[in-house]
This record gives C-alpha cells, sequence and structure tokens, in this order.
C-alpha cells in the first residue's frame, strides 16, 4: 500500500469511529521522521483509548498492516500509532488544544481537514 492510500485509510478508519477534527499534516520534504501526520481528537479519553485501538485493531485485521509503534493508549490523554511514513496522533481535545502539533509543523500550505475535498 503506498504511503497517501494508507494515509487515506486511516482517516476513513477514524472518521467511522466518530474521531473530531481529523488534520492531515504533509510532512514530505520537511521532515524525516514521516511523511504524513494525521492528528484526530476524542471528547474523552475513552474515546481516544477506543480511537487508537480500533485503528490498530481494523488495519491489522482487515489489512495486514501492523504499526511499528504505538504509545500512551492506557492514559488516553494522547496516542500515537506509529504506521512508519503515516504517524497518527490521537489526542484528548484538551491535550491537542495544548500542544497545537499541526500548527509546529504547518508551512501554510501543508494542512488540512478530512474531508474538505483536499488529498
Amino acid at each position: 500500500m503506498q504511503e497517501k492510500e494508507l494515509k487515506d485509510l486511516i482517516c476513513k478508519v477514524l472518521d467511522d469511529k466518530k474521531g473530531i477534527d481529523i488534520t492531515v499534516v504533509d510532512l514530505e520534504g520537511l521532515s524525516i521522521v514521516a511523511d504524513w501526520f494525521v492528528i484526530v481528537s476524542g471528547r474523552s479519553t475513552t474515546q481516544v483509548k477506543a480511537l487508537a485501538g480500533n485503528l490498530e485493531e481494523e488495519l491489522s485485521k482487515n489489512y495486514g498492516i501492523e504499526p511499528i509503534r504505538s504509545e500512551g493508549k492506557r492514559d488516553g490523554r494522547w496516542a500515537v500509532v506509529d504506521y512508519g511514513s503515516v504517524v497518527v496522533h490521537v489526542f484528548h481535545e484538551e491535550t491537542r488544544r495544548l500542544y497545537s502539533l499541526e500548527q509546529l509543523w504547518s508551512n501554510g500550505q501543508n494542512v488540512w481537514h478530512y474531508g474538505d475535498g483536499q488529498q
């Protein structure tokens, strides 16, 4: 699966599970960490855990895709699921506002919200 297809699949899985404000950051040429960040919020620690857990389960069971690393699910404030070229950040709404990760990596043209027609 290509990186862009993986990013799109991740966004769809998160959207299907009612993730809030799914934001995509295109990091190609800006970072050696990943090509894409997908950032999503949950309204509660339970939802954060469910979003991260469901993402891992869906990609593993239906596509045979396993994360390289997964951190933070137990606390439910900020979970990171690393798929190599795509790194997913699942935030509790309050924690997301505190860190404003999408603003940190923005160059003004590389950030968009899932579902707004951009790819």
